[in-house]
């Protein structure tokens, strides 16, 4: 996960401007940004069952606080 993030990271650095990437370029790079996207949900979606075995209490605030959903809170509701 941290390898497709870090290749992410210098893509994107390497770029001069990444609002005028050649149709091929912008593939790749939105290739390169699902490859990490999705490594990263399955390590959150571990960290969030390892939470929920272990410390109960922080698993509550964050999934109040879920990146997933557009009305998260962290108030008790």
């Amino acid at each position: 996960m941290l390898r497709a993030v870090f290749h992410l990271d210098e893509e994107l650095r390497s770029r001069k401007n990444i609002k005028n990437l050649t149709p091929k370029d912008s593939e790749h790079i939105s290739n390169d940004i699902k490859r990490a996207y999705n490594l990263l949900v399955y390590e959150w979606l571990d960290y969030m069952s390892y939470l929920k075995n272990n410390y109960p209490y922080l698993f509550s605030l964050v999934m109040r606080l879920n990146p997933f959903d557009e009305k998260a809170t962290s108030e008790v509701k």
